[in-house]
């Protein structure tokens, strides 16, 4: 009994230490998330990129669960809302590369998104010139 007492003491102690990390990204995420929000509704009608639906990404439901505590149902909140605004967040990255730059990186491992499926290969001069080009015309007989 006292092995499992003295765990639990440890266990809440590492979790009050490590609330002011935790809480300590409230701000930065809320910053970043008011400028990807001003960018992302600002450029996006400009370059013709449909709206990202950000309630497709940021679910915040959990505190509705009546079996949860008042502190359980603040942390649900926060992690729902942490959680969903930075794959929220890397989609808006996701689709600006796509209209700016869709060459794929030199294939070194690693992470690659699934936006880079149709970019077009590393280091292929000829297959970015007929982008560039085609790009070029659909501008000129659209102005």
């Amino acid at each position: 009994m006292y092995n499992k007492v003295s765990k639990l003491r440890y266990k809440r102690l590492r979790h009050v230490l490590a609330m002011p990390f935790i809480l300590g990204m409230v701000v930065p995420i809320a910053i970043l998330d008011i400028c990807i929000e001003v960018y992302h509704h600002a450029a996006f009608p400009l370059y013709g990129i449909p709206l990202i639906k950000r309630s497709y990404y940021i679910k915040i439901d959990r505190q509705k669960l009546s079996y949860l505590s008042f502190v359980d149902k603040i942390w649900c909140t926060y992690c729902g809302y942490a959680n969903g605004f930075m794959p929220y967040a890397t989609r808006i990255a996701g689709e600006t590369e796509k209209y700016w730059c869709a060459i794929k990186h030199r294939d070194s491992g690693g992470h690659t998104p699934p936006h880079h499926e149709t970019f077009l290969e590393y280091n292929d001069k000829e297959s970015y010139e007929k982008f560039i080009n085609q790009d070029k015309s659909s501008k000129s007989s659209s102005v």
